[in-house]
């Protein structure tokens, strides 16, 4: 495995403040989220394919309370409707910059650098949401979107009524129903790329004939909960921090960046360190809800 991840950590290196609390209102909004019933999991991981020093482990047994997960991630034209809506400035717009995977920008693209230790991720101007691989790039409705900080994740759940998941309840729903497997289908790594949208070729090269990148959201086929690509395609925040009392927070599932010669991050136990501010072209989100609450027939 090489010294550096291919989907590590990157920040704005600005002092971001406390995280801010999303606004939970399980009456309203979130249509269309999975329930999961409060059962005993054991959160976290002893596989050899685990990666040192990412908290992944040790498994450990853990309480889930019943809760609701959305199957999909949040879709480019969610969070459309969500800025017409709100008007809603996301942190790489008020920045005027994004990270952006270098095999996907222009070439007159107007670079300002690359993040530190990652020469495959530069800071592209104009790059956000609606134009993920800089100016001139247009956004798919139909995949996740990216390019949205923390802030922007938390915001779009006040405006619906829901909320991010935690660590514990991402990894539950990932695992499908599933205890102790690395993947959502079991301990099958072999031909992964057709079960989830992982980097094709010898990373950081393409495959020849082949652009990776973001691909819709139900892509490829579901887990045993329901819910689609919760390993690949793009990182998903959740509302878990890194460490206990860490300002940076866990964000997870791997995105199409992630390669086994490298990070191995797309399994459901893996973790990324990302920091409030963080911007990227891998890094989305699906929203949870508390359970729907229950309603007494009048006498």
């Amino acid at each position: 495995m090489g010294t550096i991840p291919c989907c590590g950590r990157i920040s704005r290196g600005t002092d971001v403040g406390p995280i801010p609390a999303a606004s939970v209102d399980a009456a309203a909004g979130g249509t269309g989220l999975i329930s999961l019933a409060g059962c005993d999991v054991i959160h976290g991981t002893a596989s050899p394919r685990a990666v040192h020093g990412d908290g992944e482990g040790p498994p450990r047994p853990v309480f889930v309370s019943p809760f609701r997960i959305a199957p999909l991630a949040v879709t480019v034209s969610d969070f459309d409707a969500f800025v017409s809506a709100t008007g809603h400035v996301t942190t790489a717009e008020a920045e005027g910059w994004s990270f952006v995977m270098a095999a996907h920008i222009p070439p007159d693209a107007p670079v300002r650098g690359h993040a530190s230790g990652t020469p495959w991720w530069l800071g592209i101007d104009g790059a956000d949401w609606r134009a993920p691989s800089g100016p001139g790039s247009s956004a798919d409705a139909s995949h996740p979107v990216v390019h949205v900080s923390l802030y922007d994740a938390l915001t779009y759940c006040a405006w619906l009524g829901v909320r991010l998941p935690t660590e514990v309840e991402w990894e539950h729903a990932a695992r499908g129903g599933l205890s102790g497997m690395d993947f959502p289908w079991g301990n099958d790594e072999s031909e992964i790329w057709l079960r989830a949208n992982v980097w094709r070729g010898d990373f950081p090269a393409s495959q020849s004939g082949f652009r990776n990148g973001t691909s819709r959201v139900d892509g490829f086929a579901p887990n045993g909960f329901g819910l689609f690509n919760v390993i690949g395609n793009v990182w998903e925040w959740t509302s878990g921090p890194w460490t206990t009392g860490d300002q940076a927070v866990s964000a997870r599932g791997g995105s199409y960046l992630c390669h086994e010669s490298y990070c191995r991050r797309y399994r459901v136990s893996a973790r990324s360190r990302q920091f409030p501010d963080s911007t990227a072209g891998n890094l989305g989100f699906r929203v949870a809800g508390d359970p729907c609450p229950v309603r007494v027939a009048e006498r």
